[in-house]
């Protein structure tokens, strides 16, 4: 198999259109049509189903797809950890975590890191989800969950609790609750609850049932599907909610109220692929995540 069609084929594949791949690639839609057309003659199969819309893998197509990722990510790896330098960590470091998490503690650090390894290229990738690490979607991960793929490496971050929090502003016009039954008279803010978007963990909206009455349950002011979401709602002095309390500090706008209420516990997980253990991209993020952790800023 030719190896320019077979990387012009992924491009195409990837991008979903002639037009996308050529710009990708740097070449007109009309070479790049010849090439898929060249290949689909050498292999004496459709590759695509041509629509006015766009492409479409035929079955034949995804099976190729599928290993033309591997082939490609295995090299893109390859490749990142032969152009790292032996003196010093430099290269791309692509970074995956909660939007939360990501927005809130994280992003404020990487300047510090970029400091100190100036040479390395930082991307984070915000997502309440799991990017496939294994097809380099991402390098690393910082994942609330053990990781569901096999074949990735992980290290126990840091575990955190949810606490109560409200804003000064709130509690200023709806008064401080010293109980969890006072709750009753407050407007709740929780995890929305779907078929399609369902908590992070089963619990996440314990604070609708902390202290209420069986034959009252508590309605929510508001549902949103994000945890970050949760926190702005709140810091607009819309409600009460519980967030993880690595925001305490980083949310010092906000008071934690009910300081005897602590919710569920959860764990953030640093997550690579084997292939990458020894990168020192990956080990100098690591210990720099660790070593903030320690110092609890």
């Amino acid at each position: 198999m030719d190896w320019d069609k077979l990387r012009v084929f992924h491009a195409v594949a990837e991008a979903g259109s002639f037009t996308h791949a050529g710009e990708i690639l740097n070449l007109s839609q009309s070479a790049v049509s010849r090439q898929i057309s060249a290949l689909e003659e050498s292999l004496n199969l459709p590759l695509f189903h041509r629509h006015a819309r766009g492409l479409i893998l035929t079955e034949q197509g995804e099976l190729l797809h599928k290993t033309a990722r591997e082939i490609f990510s295995k090299l893109a790896m390859a490749e990142a950890l032969l152009s790292e330098s032996r003196e010093r960590p430099t290269g791309p470091l692509k970074v995956t975590t909660t939007v939360a998490f990501g927005s809130i503690w994280l992003t404020p650090r990487i300047k510090e890191f970029l400091e100190l390894y100036p040479d390395i290229d930082v991307s984070l990738f915000l997502i309440d989800g799991e990017l496939d690490l294994a097809m380099r979607e991402a390098d690393v991960a910082i994942w609330m969950l053990p990781p569901k793929q096999e074949d990735l490496i992980q290290r126990h971050l840091l575990s955190m609790h949810f606490n109560v929090y409200a804003a000064p502003d709130y509690i200023k016009r709806r008064g401080m609750p010293k109980t969890a039954e006072d709750l009753d008279a407050h407007s709740i803010i929780v995890y929305g609850d779907s078929a399609r978007f369902a908590p992070p963990f089963p619990t996440a909206n314990w604070l609708l049932e902390e202290g209420a009455s069986p034959s009252r349950p508590r309605r929510p002011v508001l549902e949103i599907n994000n945890i970050y979401g949760i926190y702005r709602a709140v810091s607009s002095g819309l409600g009460i909610a519980a967030l993880p309390d690595y925001m305490s500090r980083e949310a010092n706008a906000l008071a934690h109220i009910l300081p005897e209420l602590t919710g569920p516990k959860m764990d953030a997980y640093f997550v690579y692929p084997d292939e990458l253990r020894h990168s020192k991209r990956i080990t100098v993020f690591r210990d720099f995540l660790l070593h903030k952790i320690q110092e609890g800023q």
